[in-house]
């Protein structure tokens, strides 16, 4: 899942990759999707965040290009460890980045805070290292190879974060309606709606899933989610969507392959 809304408001081919090469989500899943698939068939859907394992199969204009694997660890108390890994496949090897990534943060239970998002392995303009402090309210390090030293504000997030509190909106039964995310120039607010229902077909088997929407203002391009609420919302099918010429098209999709929740 792992799909930062920002990068998808400007997503190139080479930049797509660096993204799930990285940015998400690898290697081969840890539980077989037929395991999975029975994960919650007693039908009891989680009301509170778990730790969880799932891995992705990314697809460039119906190209396979990348597969991913994040993997969500409680820590002590409530700090929480989020880290994605991706590796190419088909086209996807032509690019040379392997980052990975990772973010630290405490979940209570009003909000999600994050305290240092890391991303090494995607060279020199893109790797980070920040530092959130919430006494002082700045993010200061280094963001995609340019320092910063910004205001952060409570529920201002990382690009990893971000996706766990929009999660633990879901779980407490609220809709995130906007998520703001820190950049290099700033911080971007993205908007979220909610547009339906529909029954996937996945890896995992048919599941039921609800469809958001997320959009950064003036941005040609929408990020649509079909999240499962039987499985904690954890996202089934990712897809970006561009608008030109006043028709809208499909760039990339993320497809579920397996997932795996901690007892």
């Amino acid at each position: 899942m792992g799909m930062s809304r920002k990068w998808a408001s400007r997503m190139t081919l080479p930049r797509l990759t660096l993204t799930l090469l990285g940015g998400v989500c690898v290697g081969a899943p840890a539980h077989s999707a037929d395991t999975t698939a029975d994960a919650r068939a007693d039908g009891n859907a989680p009301t509170k965040l778990q730790p969880f394992q799932a891995g992705y199969l990314w697809y460039w204009h119906g190209a396979p290009i990348a597969y991913s694997q994040v993997n969500l660890q409680h820590q002590a108390d409530d700090r929480w460890l989020y880290s994605s890994t991706t590796r190419p496949r088909g086209i996807g090897r032509l690019y040379p980045m392997r980052p990975d990534l990772q973010s630290l943060m405490r979940i209570t239970p009003d909000q999600v805070l994050p305290q240092h998002f890391k991303v090494t392995g995607s060279g020199r303009g893109h790797d980070s290292d920040v530092t959130f402090n919430w006494q002082t309210s700045r993010a200061t390090g280094l963001y995609e190879g340019v320092p910063i030293d910004e205001p952060i504000t409570p529920g201002t997030q990382d690009d990893l974060s971000v996706q766990i509190a929009m999660l633990t909106k879901l779980l407490a039964g609220e809709m995130p309606d906007r998520l703001m995310e820190i950049d290099k120039d700033g911080v971007r607010e993205y908007d979220y709606v909610r547009e339906g229902e529909e029954q996937l077909s996945t890896a995992l088997g048919p599941v039921e899933a609800v469809i958001y929407a997320s959009h950064h203002p003036g941005s040609p391009r929408t990020t649509r989610f079909w999240c499962a609420p039987s499985l904690g919302y954890i996202p089934l099918q990712v897809q970006q969507w561009i608008e030109r010429h006043g028709q809208s098209a499909v760039e990339w999709t993320m497809k579920i392959r397996s997932l795996s929740h901690a007892p």
